[in-house]
């Protein structure tokens, strides 16, 4: 619903191709994963999309020269600027048809530099590996690697995302980075050129995913169009096994109110709410013993979007309670384990986004505006405020080639502190920063 751009030069029709959805499911992301019809689905369709990018940030380093992540270029966190082949993934979707059309697999597979590859050095990882069964009405069943149902930021596909970079609440609470088999201790400011990367963890972001069964549909009623989803996963990122006894829970619900339009250039208002619970293991104490303990982790939302060409408004507020991410240079969860504060593996977080866009009639053009606002550790002496505003514009070459350009004015700050005091004084220098990204549809 986002992407009118797209919409406007006939980019839908490469875009459900390319997320592999049933021309009336196309705005629904929950939906577009293995629910073809027996008549649109291939036995094999090969597909994938590249994107490479361009960033560089502004910020100034501490008193001694240190540079903290916020002001380095991830993954690899060891430059403000560079070039970078962010993603590039290569997948294949279809069914057992004729043998079976109501059985779909879907498979992907990333080849990019990105959190998901970079911490532990790898090549390539598998994204996606599922099986969806579609052979009872009303409850469709997914096995697998897949996105969980949570919030839309997150649950849209990211080749078809309308900025370069996600907001910071989706970054640090929903993004979730794999607590360490064993204690790592937390990596201090870089000096550049950096000889070492203070990313500290060693496997790869959650990235929205898990291993699990899950079970979904949606239906009309009227105007309307309703979607549901149950999963049960093993709260283990993109890891195939399961590292402890416990069980991730996820519910999801949406409503959305349909203006007209098919397909892609449906338009609507869409309503949804969401929520996942957990536990993860944490071996936190320097004492060279294994001695993980358990710790909970949940997170819940609700959101809002609207789309009636040519104008596009998104609004999602979420929380999380337990293993609140306080940087990739911190594998303890916390700021300072040497002190009774700033402790995010037991912290509370929150945060909201206010997104909206315009495209410009008979152009090829889209400018974007949205807000973030992020709440770190709340209530806690080493609590931290993100806040940024991001400009942004969307240029269409053709129906799979788009740039998109983002100037991100950022302000981040520790209320409990004054200039220069307590995390201010790596926070301080922190400025904006550009990003400018070429995404190809093949």
């Amino acid at each position: 619903m986002k992407h009118t751009i797209a919409r406007k030069l006939l980019l839908p029709a490469a875009i459900s191709t390319a997320l592999l959805s049933a021309p009336a499911q196309a705005t629904n992301w929950l939906m577009l994963q293995g629910t073809e019809p027996d008549s649109a689905a291939p036995r094999i369709k090969m597909w994938g999309f590249i994107q490479t990018q361009y960033q560089k940030d502004f910020s100034d380093p501490n008193g001694a020269g240190g540079y903290i992540p916020p002001k380095l270029i991830g993954p690899n966190l060891t430059t403000q600027e560079q070039f970078n082949v962010n993603r590039a993934r290569l997948g294949a979707r279809g069914t057992g048809f004729p043998l079976d059309g109501k059985v779909n697999y879907f498979l992907l597979t990333e080849f990019g530099n990105n959190a998901i590859t970079a911490p532990g050095g790898d090549a390539a990882r598998i994204t996606d590996a599922s099986i969806t069964l579609n052979q009872i009405d009303g409850m469709r069943v997914r096995m697998g690697l897949f996105k969980t149902p949570g919030p839309e930021e997150l649950l849209q596909a990211i080749h078809v995302f309308d900025y370069v970079n996600f907001t910071t609440v989706t970054n640090q609470l929903m993004l979730e980075r794999l607590p360490n088999d064993a204690y790592t201790a937390n990596q201090p400011p870089v000096s550049l050129p950096a000889t070492v990367s203070p990313y500290r963890f060693e496997k790869p972001v959650g990235a929205g995913r898990d291993v699990g069964i899950q079970l979904f549909d949606s239906f009309r009623s009227g105007d309307w169009e309703h979607s549901y989803a149950v999963m049960i996963g093993n709260g283990n990122g993109l890891n195939f096994g399961d590292n402890d006894d416990n069980k991730d829970s996820y519910l999801y619900w949406s409503s959305e109110l349909l203006y007209g339009g098919k397909g892609p250039r449906r338009q609507g208002l869409k309503l949804f709410a969401w929520t996942q619970n957990g536990k993860r293991l944490l071996d936190n104490t320097n004492d060279s013993v294994h001695n993980p303990q358990e710790y909970d982790r949940k997170r819940s939302g609700v959101g809002v979007k609207y789309l009636k060409n040519p104008y596009r408004v998104s609004f999602e507020y979420m929380k999380g309670e337990g293993m609140i991410f306080v940087g990739p240079d911190k594998p303890t969860f916390d700021m300072n384990p040497s002190v009774p504060v700033g402790n995010g593996e037991n912290g509370k977080a929150s945060g909201w986004y206010l997104d909206a866009g315009y495209m410009i009639p008979n152009s090829n053009w889209e400018l974007d505006l949205r807000y973030d606002y992020y709440d770190r550790l709340e209530d806690d002496k080493l609590e931290v405020e993100f806040k940024t505003t991001t400009l942004g514009a969307q240029y269409a070459f053709n129906k799979k080639t788009r740039l998109v350009i983002n100037y991100a004015m950022r302000d981040f700050s520790a209320p409990e502190f004054g200039s220069g005091a307590g995390p201010n004084a790596n926070l301080d220098g922190v400025d904006n920063r550009l990003a400018i990204q070429l995404t190809h549809i093949f």
